[in-house]
């Protein structure tokens, strides 16, 4: 009887076990490691973002401070002089859903689908017809990526660099823990109706040459767990309930070995 109650309490703790493994893990699909061809490589390589709507943007314009000066002063900024907050998620101009900010002098401006630069050189045509030799500085804000899963600080990274990677937004979330499975680390990108999933093994050399580390705004970084996560959460639910079955059974169990 006691083999049999020993047979029951590790099938239990087998059967539960792939149960939590199967609800600890997120956005569930094919784990064969993704290779980028050498085309898309290159166009990450050199991607730089483009405003979008819902984006902020510090927009700010210069002109000289006085004739023959070449000194400049501001005379419009959004920028914010508190930096406390890292994901500066409310701070600068609100790029509405049709694509502009509003601003002093030329009044609504599209900016949407402009890169940083480029909506900065059509700024300065803008103002050229109200200010001498303006100048006009763009910076999208809240650039950032999305890291959680087995990392030991999981939350939002802010990109401050125009660029950052998979190596660079782990350290900045801590490192990884102890359960983190290093031969699957998924990024999810695009619309999350019909994502685009990257497996990538940060364990071999080989695979890495193969695939591309370099992350983009709004990316999800995904960290999986372990196997092992799953057995010792599945250990932990089933230790209460198999302590409580053997304090019933156990009377039961030692009056038939007295009785033998």
């Amino acid at each position: 009887m006691k083999r049999n109650i020993i047979f029951l309490g590790v099938l239990f703790t087998l059967v539960f076990s792939g149960c939590s493994m199967k609800e600890y893990k997120l956005f569930q699909s094919s784990d064969e490691i993704t290779t980028i061809s050498q085309e898309s490589y290159d166009e990450e390589v050199v991607f730089e973002n483009i405003i979008a709507p819902n984006d902020r943007v510090d927009i700010t314009v210069y002109i000289q401070a006085g004739q023959g000066s070449q000194q400049m002063t501001s005379i419009l900024t959004s920028r914010e002089t508190n930096t406390s907050n890292p994901i500066q998620e409310n701070i600068g101009l609100l790029v509405t859903q049709k694509g502009t900010v509003r601003l002093p002098l030329i009044g609504s401006f599209k900016v949407v689908g402009l890169t940083q630069d480029q909506a900065s050189n059509m700024l300065i045509k803008e103002y050229k017809k109200y200010i001498r030799n303006p100048y006009v500085l763009v910076e999208i804000k809240n650039q950032r990526v999305i890291v959680i899963g087995e990392v030991k600080n999981p939350g939002i990274v802010s990109v401050t660099n125009g660029t950052m990677n998979i190596i660079e937004a782990i350290a900045r979330s801590g490192d990884l823990t102890d359960y983190a499975s290093r031969v699957n680390v998924k990024v999810i990108r695009g619309d999350l109706r019909k994502p685009e999933i990257r497996n990538i093994d940060i364990t071999n050399m080989s695979a890495l040459s193969l695939s591309s580390l370099y992350l983009k705004p709004n990316d999800i970084l995904y960290v999986q767990p372990r196997d092992m996560k799953g057995f010792n959460q599945a250990f932990n639910e089933i230790s209460p309930l198999w302590n409580t079955i053997s304090s019933i059974l156990n009377p039961f169990v030692q009056r038939k070995t007295l009785i033998d």
